[in-house]
């Protein structure tokens, strides 16, 4: 992430003027995911591309304090192998519960994603996609809305961001090219925030493919029902007016 002593004192002042952080209504750009709409489903080559993108511009100042590093394993979800996931987890230091106070050791699948110590207490990502209006999309737009305007506000630099909805302390995250991809995909910034807000829906609704097959299963199963209760019924009234005959 590319980050200055500027933005890192912005941070700081946000934490404790909430008139800065609390923000505004920002514009919400038109973008379809691939999770949208009944049958949508997570893309896994999406998700790993935006962990990728998780690890390498936003762990050093945002955890995920609710996901587990298994998780990442999850058919539904990043579909990582054991192994990717034991090898994922080892990059991340993890508190020692074993040791003494403040020791750390590497990371295990069971443990979860850890809070890394960044000035300003920076928001942790595991419900970023549910704790927004807009969702995923809301991070797709704020990563897509810098217009490269800023200001200086007791001695610290603000960034104009439409998708925000004015003007916030976090500098602009992500640039093209700054992610190197092995899947061919395009490294560009639209790509870039669209694989991150993705896995970041995952964080937060890791569940949400299973809840949609289930609603459909059951919506299913209530339109067969009302189909049987109405033939049933047409079929008992049909026996009913048959046996009053015609005089009756």
């Amino acid at each position: 992430m590319r980050l200055s002593i500027a933005s890192i004192l912005t941070a700081a002042l946000l934490a404790t003027s909430p008139a800065l952080a609390a923000g505004g209504y920002g514009k919400l750009l038109d973008h379809e995911f691939a999770f949208d709409g009944m049958f949508g489903a997570y893309d896994q080559g999406e998700l790993q591309r935006g962990y990728k993108i998780y690890e390498q511009a936003c762990s050093a100042c945002h955890g995920m304090k609710f996901v587990p590093f298994r998780a990442l394993a999850d058919e539904n979800g990043p579909g990582f192998s054991n192994a990717e996931v034991q090898e994922i987890a080892s990059r991340y230091e993890v508190a020692d519960e074993a040791g003494d106070p403040g020791d750390t050791r590497p990371g295990k699948p069971f443990d979860y994603f850890p809070t890394p110590m960044a000035v300003g207490n920076p928001p942790d990502m595991s419900l970023l996609a549910k704790a927004r209006a807009g969702g995923a999309l809301h991070i797709y737009s704020v990563l897509l809305g810098y217009t490269g305007e800023e200001k200086e506000v007791a001695g610290t630099f603000l960034y104009e961001n439409t998708g925000y909805g004015g003007y916030f302390g976090m500098s602009q995250p992500l640039w093209e090219g700054d992610i190197e991809y092995t899947d061919g995909s395009p490294e560009t910034l639209e790509q870039y925030a669209n694989d991150v807000s993705a896995f970041l829906m995952w964080a937060a609704e890791p569940k949400l493919v299973e809840r949609k097959q289930a609603g459909v299963w059951s919506l299913g199963f209530l339109i067969l029902f009302a189909v049987l209760v109405y033939f049933t019924n047409r079929r008992v009234w049909a026996q009913v007016k048959g046996s009053k005959g015609p005089h009756s």
